[in-house]
């Protein structure tokens, strides 16, 4: 099908927008070959791209629906009607610079602008049309020279395919869209899109056990895991990780600093206390930053990305603020590669959580767009980590296939089954709650043991420090249990009930059901139909409707 080209470009000081495929500063070389589709630009002089994107007619029909697949791991992610608005930062958030920034600072809205019309969605690095069971899919094979995204203006029957390059400066011929296109049901092509990238062994796999966040989020020590991973002794036999989150270094960026007041015996004592018992060791890291009181941040400012202002740039609001290391920078590679082989060869851990990864791209810099940025980083993680297991967190979707052996696709979970205030008025896509989770859940199931094992974030039982109803605790574990391979609580299990006790074998055990399709029926319930069952759900309350099954298990 014929496309229109737009190019827009900065050269010389100006910025110019074209729609040629040839010209005196660039030509387009285009290949549209049965079901791939290639796009090269070949730079006559180099200049440095603002912008890019093809638009061609596309006849939506009554019924279709639009994927919208979200920019990271934590971000919204569901099926579309020609009705409905994508939203993105609320607009209460634009009240100064400040606030406007820290609201985007998760998103994609670096890049694209909503318009938060009906029937205008977008989709990074893969997306679909389905109506009924007929599906249509197109995907990136690449992001590694930016990202990907598609666009559709549905009640315009216009679809858009685009590439983020901003700041990217072309010297030599760029390979700009390598795209394939599939026809088929739902299982049908995600087996042919994902059969086409290299993907790692473990996407097969299956990680069930414990992380330390959702109970004491930093307020962990060593008398607290030691006494968790006791509390998982009477289901030994299914678990197989235990992890540390958030909690155990003195400072984000400080990570090899001893903690002697939190974890007197240090880490690779702890280790050794889950090898012991039989399980991987997992531990968490957010490797690209550093808090601002970090000793890292004071000793080594020139290791920081800067902002247009020539300070450092603040990647992620998390502890207080945090600012982000430069990957580009050798000290950092350097410092990197020894925090890993301390982590991983002299403590013993065999997977690391990775966390806050986004905030590596948020700014184009080095002549490299954020999509190429993401890729190189991603790359350099998966060098520094080697064979042992990367479970991805906050990242560029695109950037993590082929690369992590795990990864989030949700956001958090919460302690509050809807969020707090600012989840529940969505600020942004990307706000923790479980309504999110669930939701994120159910639309990337596609991509669990296809492309990684699914972290759909954790499930809870317990009856403290929690605002979950029976039913929704009920509801957050079975959707878990159908979408994810990554089977994780956030409880002590040794304070567990005879119910909960008997909810978590169920969890932990990978059920062979198989979901058959799901869709909002309306616009708070989801129907979700496996080989097994029809679960329908009021998303926005956690109330199962179908039936009160689920009831038996709390009796």
């Amino acid at each position: 099908m014929n496309k229109n080209y737009t190019v827009k470009y900065k050269i010389d000081g100006k910025i110019c927008t074209s729609t040629d495929k040839e010209n005196d500063v660039y030509s387009l070389k285009i290949t549209e070959n049965g079901n791939r589709y290639t796009v090269t630009l070949t730079p006559k002089k180099p200049f440095e791209v603002v912008e890019f994107y093809a638009e061609m007619p596309y006849q939506f029909k009554k019924g279709d629906r639009f994927f919208g697949n979200g920019y990271q791991s934590w971000t919204k992610t569901r099926e579309y009607k020609a009705d409905e608005i994508m939203r993105g930062v609320i607009k209460l958030a634009n009240i100064s610079e400040y606030t406007k920034g820290i609201a985007r600072k998760t998103g994609d809205e670096w890049m694209i602008k909503y318009s938060e019309k009906p029937g205008e969605f977008h989709s990074h690095c893969y997306t679909y049309i389905r109506n009924g069971k007929d599906v249509k899919l197109w995907g990136s094979l690449t992001e590694k020279n930016g990202f990907t995204y598609f666009k559709v203006k549905m009640q315009e029957n216009r679809f858009y395919f685009c590439k983020d390059l901003e700041g990217k400066i072309v010297k030599d011929p760029l390979q700009v869209f390598d795209i394939v296109y599939f026809e088929g049901d739902y299982e049908d092509v995600f087996d042919k899109y994902f059969g086409m990238w290299d993907m790692p062994a473990t996407r097969n796999g299956m990680m069930s056990g414990y992380t330390s966040w959702y109970n004491y989020f930093q307020n962990i020590d060593e008398k607290i895991i030691l006494r968790d991973l006791e509390g998982l002794d009477p289901y030994q036999d299914q678990v197989s990780i235990y992890q540390i989150d958030d909690g155990y270094e003195t400072y984000i960026g400080d990570w090899l600093d001893d903690n002697p007041s939190k974890f007197p015996h240090g880490m690779k004592y702890i280790a050794d206390k889950i090898h012991d018992k039989g399980y991987k060791a997992g531990i968490w890291l957010a490797p690209f930053n550093c808090q601002k009181i970090s000793r890292m941040a004071k000793e080594h400012p020139d290791w920081l990305i800067k902002d247009t202002d020539g300070k450092p740039m603040v990647g992620c609001i998390a502890w207080g603020g945090a600012y982000t290391f430069d990957i580009y920078n050798e000290n950092v590679r350097e410092y990197l590669r020894k925090v890993f082989d301390v982590v991983l060869n002299e403590w013993g851990y065999d997977m690391v959580k990775l966390d806050f990864l986004y905030s590596q791209c948020i700014k184009p810099r080095h002549g490299k767009s954020r999509g190429e940025i993401m890729c190189d980083a991603m790359a350099f993680l998966r060098e520094c980590v080697g064979d042992k297991l990367i479970l991805g967190c906050g990242v560029p979707i695109g950037a993590a296939i082929g690369v992590v052996d795990a990864c989030r696709i949700s956001c958090d979970v919460d302690l509050t089954y809807k969020g707090k205030f600012y989840s529940r008025i969505q600020v942004a896509n990307e706000m923790l709650n479980a309504r999110s989770a669930i939701n994120n859940s159910i639309f990337r199931r596609h991509m669990n043991g296809r492309v990684w094992m699914n972290d759909p974030d954790v499930f809870f039982l317990r009856k403290d420090n929690l605002k979950f109803t029976d039913e929704q605790k009920y509801l957050l574990g079975r959707i878990n249990n159908l979408c994810g391979n990554v089977l994780f609580v956030s409880d002590n299990a040794g304070d567990y009930d005879k119910a909960a006790q008997k909810l978590l074998r169920i969890f932990f055990e990978k059920t062979d059901e198989k979901i058959i399709s799901a869709e909002y029926t309306s616009k708070d319930e989801i129907e979700v139909v496996t080989t097994k069952e029809t679960i329908r759900f009021n998303l926005a309350k956690g109330e199962i409707l179908s039936d009160k099954s689920w009831k038996k298990y709390f009796a």
